[in-house]
């Protein structure tokens, strides 16, 4: 994507406060990313915090999509499996500013996480999102493969509940 910057993140002021000023937004309209609306900028950045702090200790990647100054999106690689699971990894925390959405940002945000997987010798990624409004169509489409659905798994945003849908994917010529 012309003038897409995606990178690893690490602990600056501007990132920890676009980071959390991303996660409030996405709550605030719905999205199921773990978190209840109102989420206060308090519990956005000590989330964001423990993240980075994963995130330097190895344990994950926090990959952010720039555009120029603006954090346009962000998904997380988690790598820390149990010792059964060394060749395993997990997608978290896809979201992309509403602003920047429809661009392909989080497809291409996708795509650098399994890159960035296979580097790490990882030959499975697995997920999950939301049935009601979740991403499915984007993991789908990508070539993810539906394990399954879980019916009332979580508390949407706003109140209510849906159920999950699990995803997996072979990568890196596994």
């Amino acid at each position: 994507m012309p003038g897409m910057d995606i990178r690893p993140l690490i602990a600056s002021p501007d990132t920890r406060a676009q980071l959390a000023d991303l996660l409030i937004a996405v709550v605030a309209g719905g999205g199921s990313v773990s978190f209840m609306h109102p989420l206060s900028q308090d519990d956005a950045l000590g989330f964001w915090d423990d993240a980075l702090a994963a995130a330097a200790d190895g344990k994950r990647v926090v990959l952010g999509a720039w555009d120029g100054e603006v954090l346009a999106g962000t998904v997380t690689l988690l790598l820390d499996c149990p010792p059964n699971q060394p060749h395993r990894g997990e997608i978290a925390k896809l979201m992309t500013r509403e602003s920047c959405r429809g661009r392909g940002i989080a497809a291409a945000l996708m795509r650098a996480a399994e890159a960035l997987a296979v580097q790490r010798g990882r030959t499975l990624l697995v997920l999950d999102t939301a049935s009601d409004g979740g991403a499915a169509g984007l993991y789908e489409g990508l070539g993810y493969v539906r394990a399954g659905e879980i019916p009332d798994y979580a508390l949407k945003p706003h109140g209510g509940l849906s159920g999950t849908i699990i995803y997996w994917k072979r990568i890196g010529g596994a």
